[in-house]
């Protein structure tokens, strides 16, 4: 927020593009080696698409593009407002739940260590963004966001939530 709306993108788009070239660089030793066709994998990877999915449609109806590059979080004149409706009333972070079911179809299809080490890896750093995310939402939400906490879980919708 200190550094302004254009000069935060462009740290946060100058540091994605210094990754991904790296990535790129290092691709060969990230894919690892290729451990074969799995139909189980498979069985399972649908279900992941198809509850995925199903989070992505509920999901879009809530967020523009707007909120989905972080203007809310780096403005100083507009804070956004705190989506607690629709997937947002079942679980607190259904963009992460999204990619983790999306990711692990992915991962599952494709079926490379690497990918799956990466996949297994992506769980603690996910977890560490939204430990990071949490106070910054208490901050500019502070008791609505709070009594969101007590109600919503963090990741696993609860059965018969709204």
């Amino acid at each position: 927020r200190r550094l302004g709306t254009v000069a935060s993108f462009f740290v946060i788009y100058s540091l994605l593009i210094a990754g991904a070239v790296l990535l790129w660089h290092f691709s060969p030793l990230l894919v690892g080696r290729d451990l074969g066709f799995q139909p189980l994998l498979l069985v399972l990877a649908v279900p992941a698409v198809v509850a995925g999915g199903s989070i992505a449609r509920q999901r879009r109806r809530h967020l523009n593009q707007r909120i989905l590059v972080g203007v809310p979080e780096i403005s100083t004149a507009d804070k956004g407002r705190l989506l607690t409706e629709g997937v947002y009333a079942r679980t607190r972070n259904p963009r992460y739940l999204e990619f983790l079911l999306l990711s692990f179809a992915y991962v599952a299809f494709a079926n490379y260590s690497g990918a799956w080490i990466v996949y297994l890896l992506t769980f603690p750093a996910i977890h560490l963004v939204v430990l990071l995310e949490e106070p910054e939402l208490r901050e500019r939400f502070g008791a609505e966001y709070e009594e969101y906490c007590r109600r919503v879980p963090r990741y696993i919708p609860r059965r018969g939530a709204p």
